[in-house]
């Protein structure tokens, strides 16, 4: 075989390996968003799960969104799962933080009930469809199992699977 038909060869597979590692990391699996890089995703958000990423902004807040939702029985679509990076100079600690959601979701923060957890060094919060921490002062991340599909041990697997990643351009 020539030799500028084995670099083809050569460059085809090494482009084809790239393509399919960028792939796999963006993919329905997880990967990056705004600054973190989402690892572990729970079996229940599978293949039949349709990820989708946007952006907004509420009350000085910057949020940066992946949901993941599928088809329920019967029709309509139902949202599995999400995680939620949030920037603004208001989100400087937990309290802050937990003020903000507890304004953002409608919650009355009296009687919200949220335990502790922790994330390598960093202190959270989680509560039955939430878990949340500020990985940086101005930068809140919450993982949400609105239709309580995960379970707590999942929803806390997925925010302890949050890494911090490239820092968002």
């Amino acid at each position: 075989m020539p030799l500028t038909r084995w670099a083809l060869v050569v460059l085809t597979t090494v482009l084809s390996l790239v393509l399919t590692a960028a792939g796999a990391a963006a993919g329905p699996r997880g990967g990056p968003l705004d600054g973190f890089t989402i690892t572990h995703l729970p079996e229940t958000v599978g293949p039949q799960a349709s990820p989708s990423d946007f952006s907004y902004e509420w009350e000085d807040v910057v949020f940066t969104t992946r949901a993941w939702e599928q088809a329920k029985e019967g029709g309509g679509f139902q949202v599995v799962l999400q995680v939620l990076v949030m920037r603004g100079e208001g989100l400087t600690d937990l309290a802050s933080v937990r003020s903000f959601l507890a304004h953002y979701h409608e919650r009355d923060p009296d009687s919200w009930d949220l335990a502790d957890f922790d994330r390598d060094d960093t202190s959270g919060l989680y509560g039955a469809a939430e878990a949340f921490w500020v990985p940086e002062k101005g930068v809140a991340v919450e993982v949400r199992d609105t239709s309580g599909l995960l379970g707590t041990d999942e929803m806390l697997a997925v925010a302890r699977g949050i890494t911090p990643g490239e820092n968002p351009a």
